[in-house]
């Protein structure tokens, strides 16, 4: 793609977009390419952590994976739509349902791990290229919003202008 392709640089919403596709597109390829099609970059972080801590509820696997309880419900629902999770009653209470690797998950776990190697290690050297590793400024523009919501920013631009 030309620079007269890309966002406008002040568009950061659909600049977030388009990086976040350009990055996420080709890890879907690589696992498209290493037989997984039906397999997801965003399923990895689930995967990760369900082998770690085992079966989770979707609350607690939302704040394990530092993402929204809508979020997570979406992501698992996806995972056991391609058959590597399942939903299970918790023993402990009746009401909630726990999210489980299904032995399909399981027999992947070599390749998921060996992609994510691979991911990490292509983002360390796409990091060399920019002016700061891009998780870095992502995680420091996360705690910015954190302290003060951009929503809170826009209206304060507003009444300034």
């Amino acid at each position: 793609m030309s620079v007269r392709n890309q966002p406008d640089p002040a568009a950061v919403g659909t600049l977030l977009r388009h990086v976040l596709e350009l990055l996420d597109g080709d890890v879907a390829a690589v696992y498209e390419e290493q037989g997984m099609a039906e397999y997801r970059p965003r399923f990895s972080p689930v995967v990760r952590a369900l082998v770690a801590q085992g079966p989770l509820s979707v609350r607690d696997l939302a704040e394990a994976i530092g993402v929204t309880h809508s979020a997570a419900s979406q992501t698992a629902a996806q995972m056991a739509r391609a058959g590597l999770v399942t939903h299970t009653p918790d023993p402990l209470d009746a009401r909630r349902r726990l999210v489980a690797l299904t032995a399909e998950a399981r027999s992947l776990l070599p390749r998921i791990e060996a992609e994510w190697e691979a991911t990490a290690a292509a983002m360390a050297e796409l990091d060399a290229e920019l002016s700061m590793p891009l998780g870095e400024l992502l995680a420091e523009v996360a705690q910015a919003v954190g302290r003060r919501p951009f929503r809170e920013r826009v209206a304060a631009a507003r009444r300034t202008a």
